[in-house]
């Protein structure tokens, strides 16, 4: 078997179907380029009795071709069978294939990029569901995979199916881009010998996508990498933007303008925020788009401290779509030198607070871990915007754990290249956060003022008076 980096708890699933005895339907769905289909291939290398991947816009008489090709090749037979008229004779030949096979190991049938497969009339749907309720899910040898980029469509096509499919899935995986620490590993496995910081930096702009992250060469620096390939006339994310949104969701143009807005908007959203920024309407549709964008890991919904579901926050936490919107979207093409450029400019260092707070919102589990939060504890949120004015003093919390044993961590997320001193001003900053979160939480009656920096805080009296517990981005890379 090929090395699968990562993806512990998606191997145990995956192991888990090959040796059930019974018969196992499961969709695998996530964002374009983070390695759906390796991870399915590469796991059941061997056990892949029939493999069909859907062709993007072709026809039906294409998809049917391809179709009996594929059956051609899963059968070892020398000649193709001639191609079936719709995708009821496909899926009864497809039967007539496994039947003879069923006395034998665990057949695994996967149906890739299914999306592409269901064109406009082409039957495909309802043949499907046919050939799952009425003949795949009665052989417990059967292990049927679907797997497909376009969010929108798998999940309202399979994962809440209300028609033939309805509750028909066994196991489903989201499949999320890696995190800091299967990075590290993904790297290292390439023969890359960057430092934690470097690593950090290059997260910061591809995020955990796998196919970003195959761009980074062990012998050039994150500038180096990032410029060739976001800048340079051929480099790989150049338009990637676009194909990305396209891909994943119908009507994209809705999806891509609460990206863009929330873009602008670092520190978050309500619904009805975006609602109006976007122009959207109130009712289903801008429902499905916030819960698409959110299914897919673009952005991430919070609660802030104290609050109801109804108040929740929307944040753009995808790194690639952060750095595209801040440093690739309107620029020239061509200029090769655009990072060197752009990274000297005041704006970087914005961007690097907001993307490392969109990193440490996606590691909370290993902030939790490494403050030693034995009994857990619940993320969120919080801020306070007083009225127009009134002489109240506002504040924000980057991030809020409320623990379970009485004690509130409010934790500032800093991004600085090399360890953070806190002066004299910033210590006032701090102390006004944390006197306003008292004022407005008074049920709250232990506070510990945390840190979270790429490399630490400085020791000082400030932090000795402040500050009760502090990380740095080691703690991001547990796994």
């Amino acid at each position: 078997m090929e090395e699968l980096i990562g993806r512990e708890i998606e191997k145990e699933i995956l192991g888990n179907l090959l040796k059930s005895k019974s018969a196992e339907f499961l969709a695998v769905y996530g964002r374009r380029r983070v390695g759906k289909t390796y991870m399915i291939e590469t796991y059941f290398k061997g056990n892949i009795t029939f493999h069909l991947t859907g062709m993007y816009q072709a026809s039906l008489k294409n998809q049917l071709l391809q179709f009996s090709l594929s059956l051609q090749k899963s059968s070892g037979a020398a000649l193709p069978m001639v191609a079936p008229s719709s995708w009821i004779a496909a899926f009864n030949a497809l039967e007539q294939y496994l039947q003879p096979l069923l006395s034998k190991k665990k057949l695994v049938v996967f149906l890739d990029e299914l999306p592409w497969l269901d064109g406009r009339k082409s039957g495909f749907l309802s043949a499907f569901e046919h050939f799952w309720n009425n003949w795949a899910s009665r052989h417990s040898q059967i292990l049927l995979v679907v797997c497909g980029s376009s969010a929108s469509w798998m999940l309202h096509n399979i994962i809440h199916n209300k028609g033939g499919l309805y509750n028909r899935l066994t196991r489903t995986i989201v499949l999320e881009p890696f995190t800091l620490a299967e990075t590290e590993e993904f790297l290292r496995a390439k023969g890359c010998k960057l430092d934690r910081y470097q690593i950090l930096q290059l997260y910061m702009t591809f995020g955990g996508i796998p196919h970003y992250l195959k761009s980074v060469d062990k012998d050039k620096s994150p500038t180096q990498v990032i410029e060739a390939t976001c800048f340079s006339k051929q480099g790989l994310l150049k338009g990637e933007f676009d194909k990305l949104y396209n891909s994943l969701f119908e009507l994209a143009s809705n999806h891509i303008k609460v990206v863009r807005e929330l873009a602008r908007n670092g520190k978050g959203l309500t619904r009805q925020q975006i609602i109006e920024k976007c122009g959207l309407s109130s009712g289903g549709r801008a429902t499905i788009v916030i819960e698409e964008l959110e299914k897919s890991g673009f952005i991430q919904q919070s609660i802030p401290y104290g609050k109801v579901v109804k108040d929740s926050v929307y944040r753009l936490i995808d790194e690639f779509s952060i750095f595209y919107l801040k440093f690739m979207d309107k620029r020239k093409s061509g200029d090769r030198y655009s990072w060197s450029k752009a990274s000297a400019e005041p704006s970087y260092n914005i961007w690097c607070g907001i993307a490392f707070e969109a990193v440490c919102l996606k590691h909370v589990e290993q902030i939790i871990e490494g403050l030693k939060i034995r009994k857990g504890a619940e993320a969120s949120v919080w801020r306070f915007v007083p009225a127009k004015g009134s002489k109240d003093k506002g504040a924000q919390i980057d991030l809020v754990l409320d623990r379970k044993d009485g004690i509130v961590n409010l934790c500032e997320i800093k991004f600085y290249n090399s360890a953070f001193t806190i002066d004299k001003t910033y210590a006032r900053t701090l102390e006004q956060k944390e006197s306003v979160f008292k004022q407005k939480n008074s049920n709250v009656s232990t506070i510990f003022m945390t840190m979270i920096t790429t490399y630490g805080v400085k020791e000082n009296d400030y932090s000795d008076k402040l500050i009760q517990q502090s990380l740095d981005m080691n703690t991001l890379f547990r796994q």
